[in-house]
């Protein structure tokens, strides 16, 4: 019996150490008895049966945190991350000062932004990710310098640039005899909506186009149309003639938007004043359509397009552009020649005219077989959108490049037609795309009677009326006044009543920042401002500022000796 019942001990604890080995299996149900089996003869009453449990092998598997997926990844930035947020503070360091009239500790920091460059080494991964990177930061210092320079400047002082036309067409040069059957061959294989006509003419400006002085002349406005091109091109599809005569605006300007002529003719497309005004080109004291790429295009393609109605010839409406339709009305009277090369060669043209429209035949054969003169690889400046705003009141064109936080050169490049620091009501005023929700929070933050003197600032969180009074040379109660007492939220905008650098502080501005009631100036709460979205072409990739030429009272140029109805280009 004894054997019986220890044999039954040893089977139980068997059963049980085996059930408690881990395995691959799932756990099967078992029975065991826990009484011992019943001596020979004895009876007892039927078993009881007991299902094993569901055992979990791994009762805190899911509670185990996954450390790959949960922790943050880290990647430690280059040496290149590392120098282009230096420069980057540098950069914004010279632009703090600029907006505190600290000329010089804004040069300094400007300075450092190159030395970032200047001592990485040549030898460093993504060297050129961080030379393109100070390159975009230089483009911006350069405008800088140029609010600078303007800002010592009086206001009434407009900066025109000389325009190429006039010393080309007054120069002859020679004629490569080896040219003439490369050209014809060049014209037999070119599309072209224009005439193009292979003579003496034609082929004596290719050769002085193909010289390094000409070469770098065409080269040079071949580069800057990439901003106007598609724009230009674009209006000239819209008013039905060649695209080809967009190098009326080569040969005219080089594409510069403020350049003058001795006739006084201005602008990209060379509009005397009498033209332009035919045209809907408006002139006033504080802006200039003339100078507007985009309005002066859509008015010399309807030019454009009278004079081919009225002459029936590409060539002869080209002249008449260059002196006036009344100048070729009077040289077909009295030859009877309605052909400008048999004008040409009878001399009843003048003579910029008689080379006008060979320089311009000239630049469109060459720039349409561009390899074959080696100006296939040009870096063409990229064009450019832009919104329009149609201001509602007088405002400071400074206001609306700190709304921007972009430079004010950078503004000015984009509305050449404006003339003053403030654009009058009714102007419409290009801003970069994407924009104009920025400028219509600073027009919503200041008075309209106030935009034309009144400053902005953005809070960054740790500054106070009295600091914000010491940067901009006033008084904390003036700041606290226009802005109701309270300072706004960082990344708010705050007005500052103050003037910009180089303005004159008006009178009501320094002396009452109250209304006549007595009450705090009331913030509009509408939009003051209507967008019109367009295109634009053109923000400048010039790494040299070039010198624009002023022209002085004292060389006021006289009136173009021409017969009555010529007043020079577009006229």
């Amino acid at each position: 019996m004894k054997r019986r019942i220890a044999a039954g001990c040893i089977l139980t604890g068997a059963v049980f150490a085996l059930s408690s080995c881990a395995t691959t299996a799932p756990p099967k149900q078992f029975r065991t008895f826990f009484v011992p089996p019943a001596p020979p003869g004895a009876s007892y009453a039927s078993p009881v049966i007991i299902e094993a449990p569901n055992l979990v092998l791994d009762p805190y598997g899911n509670e185990t945190p996954n450390l790959a997926s949960s922790l943050p990844s880290f990647s430690r930035p280059s040496d290149v991350d590392f120098l282009i947020k230096k420069a980057d503070d540098r950069f914004v360091a010279g632009k703090r000062a600029v907006q505190e009239g600290r000329t010089e500790d804004a040069r300094r920091e400007f300075d450092k932004v190159l030395e970032v460059l200047l001592t990485a080494s040549d030898k460093l991964p993504e060297r050129g990710r961080l030379e393109q990177h100070i390159e975009e930061l230089i483009e911006q210092i350069y405008r800088y310098d140029v609010d600078q320079l303007d800002a010592t400047q009086p206001d009434e002082v407009v900066r025109f640039e000389k325009s190429n036309i006039e010393e080309i067409l007054q120069m002859t040069f020679p004629i490569d005899p080896s040219l003439r059957h490369k050209v014809q061959e060049q014209i037999r294989v070119t599309a072209s909506q224009l005439p193009l006509e292979q003579n003496d003419a034609v082929v004596s400006y290719i050769n002085y186009f193909s010289s390094p002085r000409g070469k770098k002349i065409l080269a040079y406005g071949l580069r800057r149309s990439g901003r106007y091109k598609p724009m230009i091109e674009k209006i000239l599809r819209e008013e039905g003639v060649p695209e080809e005569l967009i190098f009326l605006a080569q040969a005219e300007s080089g594409f510069v938007p403020r350049a003058l002529s001795r006739a006084m003719c201005v602008g990209v497309w060379q509009f005397a004043l009498f033209r332009g005004k035919e045209y809907g080109l408006n002139k006033t004291a504080a802006t200039d359509d003339r100078m507007d790429p985009e309005l002066a295009t859509r008015a010399a393609a309807r030019h454009l397009h009278d004079l081919y109605n009225h002459f029936g010839d590409w060539n002869l409406a080209m002249a008449a552009y260059n002196c006036g339709p009344g100048c070729v009305d009077r040289a077909i009277q009295r030859t009877g020649f309605a052909d400008y090369w048999q004008l040409r060669r009878l001399n009843v043209l003048p003579k910029e005219t008689a080379n006008y429209v060979p320089a311009i035949l000239a630049m469109t054969i060459i720039s349409k077989n561009a390899k074959d003169y080696g100006l296939d690889d040009l870096d063409m400046e990229q064009p450019i959108e832009y919104d329009t705003l149609e201001l509602q009141s007088p405002t400071h064109m400074a206001l609306i490049a700190d709304a921007m936080d972009r430079p004010l050169a950078e503004l000015k490049e984009l509305n050449p037609a404006v003339l003053r620091s403030v654009a009058p009501a009714g102007t419409a005023l290009h801003v970069p795309k994407g924009m104009v929700p920025m400028v219509q929070a600073a027009f919503e933050a200041v008075p309209a009677n106030r935009r034309d003197a009144w400053r902005i600032h953005k809070v960054d969180g740790e500054e106070t009326f009295v600091s914000l009074a010491r940067r901009y040379n006033t008084t904390p109660a003036l700041v606290s006044s226009v802005n109701h007492d309270t300072l706004p939220a960082a990344g708010s905008l705050v007005v500052i009543p103050a003037s910009y650098p180089g303005d004159r502080i008006p009178v009501r501005t320094a002396v009452r920042a109250r209304t006549g009631s007595g009450t705090p100036a009331r913030r509009p709460t509408a939009s003051s401002s209507r967008v019109k979205p367009g295109t634009r072409a053109a923000a400048p990739r010039a790494k040299t500022p070039t010198k624009a030429s002023t022209a002085p009272p004292a060389k006021t140029p006289t009136k173009a000796s021409a017969p009555k109805g010529v007043a020079g280009r577009a006229g």
